[in-house]
């Protein structure tokens, strides 16, 4: 059994970010123990100033941190907003680049990501960056779900997204999932 916290970085609760949150956390509730954290919940501030390697900052960021060193599993939920994450989640990602993230049990990573455009190059950025961080981190990818053409709220509902979130949450039952089992598993689903 693994422990999955999954950071929501939509600020719209019930919104579809949350939807494939939650959905991914039914299916992964099966054979681990799942946390949802929403920046809705724990307001993080860019750091303004360390000292040393730690920033003096003190906000949300002293509850998170606990919750991220006792994980095995993160999963990153966000809408899209001009080709990136939102804001909010990209704070508290900036805010472990810290020597205390060296302390982390994390070892595998999947991505959630609805966006409202329908553009076949919508999420390139985001997975950019997100390859490059699990590169650099030694993290295994255990998947994504990337929903192009939401943009109401509960617009997720169409099509299969929940379903593919769920069996993503679901197939995170053991340390290391099958390579070619990931690969099956990394949806990109067009809504509309």
């Amino acid at each position: 059994m693994s422990r999955i916290v999954i950071l929501t970085g939509s600020m719209r609760r019930g919104g579809n970010t949350d939807l494939l949150a939650e959905a991914f956390a039914r299916g992964a509730s099966l054979h681990n123990q799942v946390e949802i954290l929403s920046v809705a919940d724990y307001p993080v501030h860019p750091c303004l100033q360390r000292q040393g390697h730690t920033c003096v900052q003190q906000d949300a960021m002293q509850e998170i941190y606990p919750k991220l060193r006792d994980a095995d599993v993160l999963v990153l939920a966000s809408p899209v907003y001009f080709y990136g994450i939102s804001a909010q989640l990209k704070a508290i990602i900036d805010r472990l680049h810290t020597p205390m993230r060296d302390s982390f049990r994390i070892r595998r990573t999947a991505l959630l990501l609805v966006g409202a455009a329908s553009l076949p190059e919508l999420f390139d950025a985001i997975l950019t960056e997100y390859n490059l961080a699990c590169r650099f981190f030694h993290l295994e990818h255990a998947g994504q779900v990337l929903v192009r053409g939401v943009k109401e709220k509960g617009d997720v509902r169409a099509g299969d997204a929940l379903q593919q979130a769920y069996d993503l949450g679901a197939s995170i039952a053991e340390p290391a999932l099958n390579l070619a089992k990931a690969r099956r598993l990394c949806y990109t689903n067009k809504i509309k």
